[in-house]
């Protein structure tokens, strides 16, 4: 692995540098790739000065976790916004959903982080989606399924995928994507349930 030649950063831009690094160690080789050399090592600095901006890989790994909880609900926020106008299809939310904790590592990250002792490991991602069912909740309509209910499914059935369910599927004889195709059907029952009530 080669690392970037050293050049004077500003200590915000030495932060946003190493959690981009951490993020492309996560997607790469997994949670445990992500500490403290190998991310100086990507952007050319040293361990005790990733140590000095951050403290602990404990605090690194929250610093990741909390920009990628950021940039998720910011995508799927704006993706049920586009649902609920007509200009988007509902497929398109379970997607990003999934593929945010899946091949975005959001779900290994936050599950790696529980099981070495982080146990406030998953506050920004709750905190996040929290802010962001607040904010989609004024949209809904009397006789909707309730939007807290609608995104529960969907992120624990996206976390659980995440974490195991390839194999799972293989162990059922289902298709691998079978649990996308579950999520999409409940949110579409929810949707369905509720159209009556628009009427």
């Amino acid at each position: 692995m080669t690392s970037t030649p050293r050049k004077r950063l500003s200590p915000t831009e030495s932060r946003e540098a190493a959690v981009e690094a951490a993020r492309a160690l996560l997607v790469e080789s997994g949670p445990s790739a992500v500490t403290l050399k190998a991310v100086a090592g990507r952007i050319g600095r040293t361990h005790a000065n990733l140590l000095h901006h951050f403290g602990s890989a404990e605090a690194l790994h929250t610093a990741l976790i909390t920009r990628m909880a950021a940039d998720i609900v910011g995508t799927i926020g704006a993706a049920v916004l586009r649902v609920r106008a007509g200009e988007l299809d509902p497929r398109e939310v379970v997607e990003m959903t999934f593929d945010a904790f899946g091949k975005g590592g959001a779900g290994a990250l936050a599950s790696w982080m529980i099981l070495s002792g982080n146990t406030d490991a998953l506050d920004p991602i709750l905190t996040a989606i929290h802010d962001l069912v607040d904010e989609l909740a004024e949209g809904d309509m009397p006789g909707d399924q309730p939007i807290q209910e609608q995104t529960l499914t969907l992120v624990l059935m996206a976390l659980g995928d995440a974490l195991m369910g390839a194999p799972m599927a293989r162990a059922l004889g289902l298709p691998v994507g079978k649990a996308r195709e579950l999520a999409l059907d409940a949110l579409l029952a929810s949707k369905d349930a509720a159209a009556p009530a628009r009427c």
